[in-house]
């Protein structure tokens, strides 16, 4: 009997649902909270509106529950990672110098557009319109509220800019102790990465906040409000795009000497991320990550990007309140002059860090209206179309949060210019998956004379 020369049957195939990528995720949540936003309001279909609500609100409160111990830590860590570096005090000073020459060119912009739109003429809307806002900010209070009464209340009341205050005297003072605060640093760390963990599983929810922010949005304040902000919307928007996609290609064109399409296809994660949170500091790991893919050496990354997403924000703190300054003023009849526009120039400039990277910038404009004698009533009239206007303030947030660090990196000569270069639009699945680089590492990164 000849031996059986058939081939074995091939096993089936097994049907494998195909792996939707994040960013059609959003896309999909986008379209989705459109949609549902405007059957809930047409229909009147209460118990959607409250779902989509809830929906929502819990997306950003599991946001804000990170945000306080992510901040700290995150503050605490990246100063101490700076005695890794040469010339660190040299880096810090020139991070913020370019955070304030960016900020410089957003107001000037935001500025420009409202003198030549006019947003506030013909909206119907009176002074009768607005109210007092139920946090509002001066000078005095953002000064004296630095200092906390004691370690507690910043924490529980999420005021971040004390936790930024503390987290930089922990940092200072762990340096100065030098090899008797690795305990404390090494438990810092650990539990830093312990909460980026945890804050990634909360951004793989974002699709789902999404439908919830954007469905309860357009159900509750309809197309008809925001056609009474038309003018104003479009003037932040196109405000942020100029910044984000004309003066920051510029900048890494001429400064950086690097591609700006490389810049896109690899901070483009956290960008869409930020549009969707409408927190910097809830996309603070994935913009880490995205600068450290861009070829930013990580210890300088590590400070440079934490210390943006508290204090850089050229759409919330320099478009937002010039735009809104002028649209106030004139809903109000008052006139602005020549002063009063480098006033904003000024406050959007120092007050940065009043955003504080949460969502909104509430606080912020208050500052402004307040540091003007603008009646503070104005900022009720924004409320309403604030979370329309705050997904694009933060995208642009946290793109000029990559290009700094980029900047100074480049500039310096320690930019890794062949990582940039191979910069990839990857998907924000592998930024999650991608192994964390050891901390103890001496090694230190070399500045340029």
């Amino acid at each position: 009997m000849s031996a059986n020369s058939a081939s074995p049957a091939p096993s089936p195939t097994k049907f494998r649902i195909p792996k939707i990528p994040f960013w059609a995720q959003i896309v999909a949540g986008l379209v989705i909270g459109v949609l549902l936003g405007w059957l809930t309001r047409s229909q009147d279909i209460h118990w959607l509106y409250a779902t989509l609500d809830k929906v929502g609100h819990i997306f950003v409160q599991l946001l804000k529950l990170a945000v306080a111990p992510l901040v700290f830590f995150a503050i605490l860590v990246s100063i101490t990672n700076l005695r890794k570096v040469n010339n660190a005090a040299r880096l810090a000073t020139r991070t913020l110098l370019w955070f304030m020459i960016t900020s410089l060119i957003a107001v000037a912009i935001g500025l420009a557009i409202g003198l030549i739109t006019n947003p506030g003429a013909g909206t119907g809307l009176t002074p009768k319109d607005g109210k007092l806002p139920e946090h509002a900010g001066s000078w005095l209070d953002f000064l004296t509220g630095i200092i906390p009464e004691n370690v507690i209340d910043p924490f529980t009341q999420l005021n971040v800019l004390q936790i930024v205050f503390m987290a930089a005297v922990a940092g200072i003072a762990a340096l100065s102790l030098g090899e008797k605060a690795q305990p404390i640093l090494t438990l810092s760390e650990a539990v830093l990465e312990l909460l980026q963990k945890a804050l990634w599983w909360v951004i793989r929810l974002a699709p789902l906040g999404t439908i919830g922010l954007i469905g309860f949005a357009i159900a509750d304040y309809g197309w008809d409000l925001i056609g009474k902000y038309a003018t104003f919307t479009a003037d932040v928007y196109i405000g942020c795009a100029l910044v984000m996609f004309g003066v920051y290609p510029i900048l890494l064109a001429t400064v950086a000497k690097v591609s700006p399409l490389q810049f896109f296809k690899g901070a483009w994660p956290a960008i869409q991320l930020a549009f969707v949170s409408r927190s910097s500091v809830g996309t603070m790991p994935v913009t880490q990550a995205s600068a450290e893919r861009l070829g930013v050496p990580k210890e300088y990354a590590s400070f440079a990007v934490p210390f943006g997403a508290t204090t850089k924000m050229d759409g919330c703190a320099a478009i937002y309140p010039a735009l809104a300054a002028i649209f106030i003023a004139q809903i109000f009849d008052v006139h602005l002059g020549v002063g009063d526009y480098v006033l904003i120039a000024f406050v959007s400039v120092i007050g940065s860090a009043a955003t504080a990277g949460l969502t909104g910038a509430t606080v912020m404009l208050t500052l402004t209206l307040s540091t003007l004698g603008l009646p503070l009533e104005g900022v009720g009239l924004l409320m309403a179309i604030d979370p329309i206007l705050d997904m694009m303030r933060t995208a642009t947030n946290v793109a000029g949060q990559v290009v700094a660090p980029l900047i100074v990196a480049a500039r310096e000569g320690i930019l890794d210019r062949d990582m940039y270069n191979s910069a990839t639009a990857s998907p924000i699945e592998e930024y999650e998956a991608e192994p964390q680089e050891s901390e103890t590492s001496e090694e230190r990164v070399p500045v340029s004379a």
